[in-house]
């Protein structure tokens, strides 16, 4: 028989140490400033605006993760941080290291009270201005893949107006409308994310295609007249009974033939796959108290 090894687990139990340094080297622009060109370490210090000795240390941990390479005296981006992270391409997931740094990063800190109570440690989304901003462009980011899934794999021309409950800065939205023009879409948030919303409208243009309408969904009356519904990445924060709940306000809604689609962190009937979701269910039980993964 192969001998057991603790080796898994302090892979596990030292993860968050390779998770802060790689949100100290986002945080600092050591992948944008390596994306200007190969930098040795004091040209790369000097970028930074960062101690010598502590550009070293970022810059090693990642190479030995594998986001950087050091061919000589010379750092440069690995392939994966030339495409994720240096700002220059189209898929940038510089936001949600940045969301789990600010934000996920200190709260997790507080999971172990959280389980043992089973309440938030929070208060409900409780975001300043700047958290929101930061929260918001980060479940963007988290969920693009989906948003264009679902724009290109459902038919939406049978559709006219889609209402998106909880939709955040609008993304699902955008991306159906540049899959599908034809569509009027109302995307329903809280105003301190509304807010965000419109902000980030002003960056694309579909501002005339797509109205905002501040509200709660748990007790604001629900915007009438659509016949596609989407509720995505909403379901995991809540629990049950209360997921049944906004289905009951959703079909009170809405006329019969309106279409109801869903979208979350499905998992298998075991909620142990995928990993990403067994994992995140911590992140959700820590923003409402109630959070849970669902199959």
């Amino acid at each position: 028989m192969a001998e057991v090894t603790p080796d898994s687990i302090f892979q596990i139990a030292s993860g968050f140490m390779a998770a802060k340094h790689l949100f100290v080297a986002n945080e600092v622009g050591l992948f944008a400033h390596l994306a200007e060109g190969a930098a040795t370490l004091g040209d790369l210090s000097q970028r930074l605006g960062l101690p010598r000795h502590t550009t070293r240390m970022v810059a090693d941990a990642m190479v030995a993760l594998g986001m950087v390479q050091r061919v000589g005296e010379h750092y440069q981006n690995a392939p994966v941080a030339d495409a994720f992270l240096s700002g220059r391409t189209a898929t940038d997931v510089r936001p949600i290291l940045r969301q789990f740094n600010h934000l996920s990063y200190p709260r997790w800190a507080h999971l172990e009270e959280a389980v043992r109570t089973g309440k938030a440690v929070f208060g409900e989304f409780a975001f300043t201005t700047d958290e929101q901003k930061i929260y918001s462009e980060g479940v963007e980011a988290i969920t693009a893949g989906t948003a264009q899934a679902l724009a290109t794999q459902y038919d939406f021309s049978p559709h006219r107006r889609v209402l998106d409950l909880g939709g955040g800065t609008g993304s699902f939205l955008i991306a159906i409308l540049r899959q599908h023009p034809h569509l009027a879409c109302t995307l329903f948030e809280l105003p301190p994310v509304a807010a965000v919303a419109r902000r980030r409208l002003t960056t694309t243009s579909l501002a005339q295609d797509l109205q905002i309408v501040e509200g709660d969904f748990f007790q604001d009356p629900i915007p009438a007249d659509h016949d596609a519904i989407i509720i995505a990445n909403v379901w995991h924060n809540y629990s049950p009974e209360r997921n049944v709940d906004l289905l009951h306000r959703v079909r009170r809604s809405v006329a019969a033939e309106t279409r109801l689609l869903l979208v979350d962190f499905w998992t298998d009937p075991t909620h142990t796959q995928p990993l990403a979701a067994a994992l995140m269910v911590g992140g959700f039980l820590l923003t409402t108290g109630e959070g849970d993964v669902y199959s």
